[in-house]
């Protein structure tokens, strides 16, 4: 499918000077991507991406950033003919365990999951959100390619100039 729309986005301000890195995904890893694969972590509601960002503990301090965007390929894990093709369940999807699944394999099933549909072409995969309060209607998108221009166009709103453009001290 092809995603084209807003897109938002939860960041610590300490980072709000990169919006559009992946590299804190790419170092630690995250329930879509392994260590070492950049992940943009986005969101298709402001609401989402608050929760997404601040899933443990009190609300913290927390920079909205939203994006224009308009990425082909992307898999949509609401079909599940689809999951099944690609030997995946919404079970799977889902397990809170994918930490834990990390830790002692060096690689999640939902992380070999996106490495897979990397493999096989796709920009990025649209799901619902995990996130406490979520329900099936949010959805993030979990961008794996972006750029300047289509099929992976991911453009920072900023029109005002708001953003901080260097690192924070």
């Amino acid at each position: 499918m092809r995603y084209q729309g807003k897109l938002y986005r939860a960041l610590n301000p300490r980072y709000a000077f990169e919006p559009l890195s992946g590299k804190g995904a790419e170092l630690y890893g995250g329930r879509f991507n392994p260590k070492g694969m950049a992940a943009l972590y986005t969101s298709l509601s402001i609401m989402a991406a608050v929760r997404e960002a601040n899933q443990v503990g009190n609300l913290q301090p927390t920079t909205l950033v939203s994006y224009d965007a308009d990425i082909d390929r992307v898999f949509d894990s609401r079909d599940m003919d689809a999951l099944t093709a690609h030997d995946m369940t919404e079970e799977r999807l889902a397990t809170p365990s994918w930490r834990d699944q990390m830790k002692a394999n060096g690689i999640a099933d939902t992380q070999d999951f996106a490495r897979r549909l990397t493999a096989q072409g796709f920009n990025a995969l649209l799901v619902r959100s995990y996130a406490p309060g979520s329900s099936a209607d949010d959805l993030n998108l979990i961008v794996w390619h972006w750029g300047d221009a289509v099929p992976r166009r991911l453009h920072v709103i900023d029109d005002e100039a708001r953003l901080v453009r260097l690192p924070a001290s």
